[in-house]
């Protein structure tokens, strides 16, 4: 004799309700992921040692939070829909932000570290101010040059630019008893003045020449200098304002800032035009996807 169905006399009735439960749970399961944009970003306490490239304004900045321990995990290399759900916490490639080159079948691979806050900085030219002068110093307490003020509060917080003359100066020091005071950073920088046909674009923090587009601050305890980073948020950017070519979400870790800290990434994007752009195509503080070891971005030496 046929044991009895342990649902009852209506099995398939009571297996179609949970399934339909189960589909429902799914569901809503899969737009759970899209709270990691609204959630406020972690390590945002604003301390260190060396130059700031870029500073958000004050209604932008949290209260310094405690560092966590850094957490990854491995992206798959399955099929495109698995990809795109491990680079974004769940969602899918349209919701997540995720631009349509990250999600159209191109193995990510690699490990993402989450998501860290973005900001940009650029490189700013004396010809575009004028006005009073302060003097810029090197690390001798020498004058470099005399230039106008507003060049000298951006330069100080950029870390590098190019003086009229066509040379390039660059972060040498700080706690220059010389030099005049940064009011952005509270800092007294000096400069050194560097080769324009070496260094077109400032010095990053391993000491060699940093480029647009290609240059990331990071802390480097949370992501050592020279590391080749993937981001898919911002593959299929324009590079230029006239989107003459895109952006393959490749950068490196070639640089440091004072706020740099913890889970923040500061993109160096070269042109002020571009830093607008990236502003309006990303903006600040909005949060991407780190990940390393990608097999999609080579390491630079």
């Amino acid at each position: 004799m046929k044991e009895p169905s342990p649902l009852g006399a209506k099995p398939r009735a009571l297996l179609f309700l949970l399934a339909l439960g189960l589909v429902a749970g799914g569901t809503s399961c899969a737009t759970a992921g899209s709270r990691w944009i609204a959630e406020p970003l972690a390590n945002e306490g604003w301390d260190g040692e060396t130059p700031e490239p870029s500073l958000a304004p004050e209604a932008e900045r949290a209260a310094p939070a405690s560092r966590k321990p850094l957490t990854s995990r491995v992206i798959s290399e399955g099929t495109p829909a698995s990809r795109a759900e491990s680079a974004s916490d769940g969602e899918s490639g349209a919701a997540s932000g995720l631009s349509p080159r990250a999600t159209a079948g191109v193995a990510l691979g690699g490990r993402s570290l989450g998501t860290f806050r973005n900001t940009y900085y650029d490189f700013p030219s004396e010809n575009d101010y004028d006005g009073a002068t302060v003097p810029l110093k090197n690390a001798r307490c020498e004058t470099i040059s005399q230039v106008p003020r507003g060049f000298f509060e951006s330069v100080c917080v950029q870390g590098s630019g190019t003086l009229s003359s066509g040379a390039t100066v660059s972060f040498a020091k700080r706690d220059c008893s010389c030099a005049e005071n940064c009011p952005r950073t509270d800092q007294r920088i000096c400069f050194d003045v560097l080769d324009p046909k070496s260094f077109p674009w400032g010095r990053g923090a391993t000491g060699k020449a940093i480029t647009p587009l290609v240059t990331v601050a990071v802390d480097s305890e949370v992501i050592p200098l020279g590391t080749p980073i993937y981001v898919p948020e911002l593959d299929g950017l324009a590079r230029d304002p006239e989107g003459t070519s895109a952006h393959d979400g490749c950068f490196v870790a070639q640089d440091r800032g004072v706020r740099v800290k913890g889970k923040h990434l500061d993109i160096f994007t070269g042109h002020a035009s571009v830093t607008a752009l990236w502003n309006r195509l990303m903006p600040s503080n909005q949060g991407v996807t780190v990940i390393v070891d990608s097999p999609r971005c080579k390491r630079v030496d």
